[in-house]
């Protein structure tokens, strides 16, 4: 495989919801410069969130046509130009994923790290997973690709996060040590912790779910 292509957070938000409208609202894809704003700004399903102007997204759209992974497409019906993504699963490029891996690609663009159990529930409107062990191995697979990297757990939480490889890690959550994970784990790792940990888990799980019915009701306003 050639060398992975990097990308500056602007880049990573064009391309992820490129593909994320691609496959969750085809029927207005490609997109117009305002819905393409519309798209990187969203409240829901985005970390970070950004406040972009149309003038620095074209700017980075413009900065992914010349990595040609971005192209607009003209429409004799429309005077708007519109733009379409060309990063992976075409004829140009050298990235081909199934529906599974590409849907993983793009929660991981939009945002950044996330566990297995995380990726099951913000992959479901992009793809379908029988469960959090087939998110497993699909990251496995895209492991071995050098796709993306499995990081370090972190104290706190029970899974390990998964990142893609398109740029530096950037978080402001520190990447532990395995050494760093036991020792904070002897300290803070008996039954309440355990079971507090837990109720956390669900806890975000259902903000999630309220995430993505809050985000279906803007595709049907929008």
């Amino acid at each position: 495989m050639s060398q992975i292509i990097q990308l500056t957070l602007h880049e990573q938000r064009v391309i992820g919801c490129l593909i994320e409208k691609s496959l969750t609202t085809p029927d207005q894809y490609p997109l117009s410069l305002n819905a393409l704003t519309n798209a990187c700004n969203q409240k829901s399903n985005r970390e970070p969130v950004l406040s972009l102007t149309e003038s620095e997204v074209q700017n980075t759209v413009d900065l992914l046509i010349e990595k040609r992974v971005v192209f607009t497409q003209s429409s004799s019906t429309s005077r708007v130009e519109k733009y379409k993504h060309r990063f992976c699963n075409t004829e140009f490029s050298d990235l081909q994923f199934s529906a599974q891996e590409l849907g993983v690609i793009c929660v991981l663009l939009l945002r950044g790290p996330q566990t297995p159990g995380e990726l099951r529930t913000r992959t479901n409107r992009l793809c379908q997973f029988s469960g959090v062990q087939e998110v497993e191995e699909t990251l496995n697979e895209l492991c071995s690709k050098a796709i993306v990297i499995k990081l370090d757990r972190e104290p706190g939480r029970r899974e390990s996060r998964y990142a893609h490889c398109f740029s530096e890690i950037t978080s402001d959550k520190p990447i532990i040590s395995n050494e760093a994970v036991q020792e904070s784990q002897n300290v803070e790792g008996n039954e309440t912790n355990e079971r507090l940990l837990a109720l956390e888990e669900q806890v975000e799980l259902m903000q999630m779910m309220i995430d993505e019915l809050q985000q279906r009701l803007d595709d049907l306003v929008n």
